[in-house]
């Protein structure tokens, strides 16, 4: 079988600690013909939890497909107590992104989509705003204009799932989206919804959070992405990205090594979510990188 035609797969488990995950794990994909082409473990000393991500492949005869794999995998998964998925590689994510005013995380992800370092399907933008239609049309992909008063955010809120259940979005990716979602949001996007914010939170909080922070004299600024919970920005910790400043640069530098930093971080988490990369525990992320 040609390299390039075989079916492959991602399995990530978290469980418990306990002797015998990796062999079992090992034995269960042996058994069904397929190799192992990248695999890695984490131990939480302090939770005593083991988590792993393995990918692999088909060799000679063709895996069963994900759902006929999670059948077959039930009784490993009970012995060992785990929590566990399987992604075909070759069903990208669909992806929806939420987007404001500020455009530069959105331009950012979809430079890399269209240049197919990204592994997701974008299949439309949302906005409370029109500024960023533009952009978005010229990448051929759908742009939804809901925008968001005080009487109407339940009603908003209900056409971006209405949008989420038509297109089976996989992650709601919030570039940059100034609005705070409602617990009903978050609790329908769990595990699903990534968020980017600059690391001065909870420090410098409100409006123009950089002049708070030149006024203060801050010597690094950066970026947090984490996914989104009912506690507001502080749910689990995908990636940070922080760069070392001085009293040389100005309020207009500041905003722009931030914003850079945001791009960053936030690619990061959405290519590993897509890649299926991250496991949460608790109220952190086991990232593998």
């Amino acid at each position: 079988m040609n390299a390039a035609e075989r079916q492959k797969y991602v399995l990530t488990v978290s469980c418990p600690e306990a002797t015998g995950i990796v062999r079992a794990v090992s034995d269960f994909l042996f058994q069904r013909g397929a190799t192992i082409s990248d695999a890695a473990q984490h131990r939480d000393p302090v939770l005593d939890r083991f988590f792993m991500r393995v990918e692999f492949e088909e060799v000679e005869a063709a895996l069963p497909g994900s759902d006929k794999l999670n059948e077959d995998f039930h009784e490993i998964a009970e012995r060992f107590t785990m929590q566990w998925s399987f992604f075909d590689l070759a069903i990208k994510p669909r992806v929806l992104m939420a987007v404001s005013k500020h455009g530069h995380c959105l331009n950012d992800i979809l430079h890399r989509w269209s240049s197919g370092v990204l592994p997701a399907d974008i299949v439309g933008v949302v906005s409370n705003h029109e500024e960023l239609r533009g952009i978005t049309e010229w990448y051929g992909i759908p742009y939804h204009y809901l925008p968001v008063t005080p009487d109407n955010k339940d009603v908003q809120e209900d056409a971006v799932l209405e949008i989420v259940r038509q297109k089976k979005v996989d992650l709601l990716a919030l570039a940059r989206y100034m609005q705070i979602l409602s617990p009903k949001m978050c609790e329908a996007m769990a595990g699903r919804a990534i968020n980017i914010h600059h690391s001065f939170l909870p420090g410098f909080k409100g409006a123009n959070p950089y002049r708070q922070a030149y006024m203060r004299g801050v010597k690094i600024i950066g970026a947090t992405a984490h996914y989104v919970t009912t506690d507001l920005d502080e749910g689990p910790i995908i990636e940070q990205a922080v760069e070392k400043i001085d009293h040389n640069f100005d309020i207009d530098e500041l905003v722009q090594i931030g914003r850079d930093a945001e791009c960053a971080a936030f690619a990061r988490a959405v290519k590993w979510h897509c890649e299926h990369r991250i496991i949460v525990n608790g109220n952190k992320t086991v990232v593998f990188k």
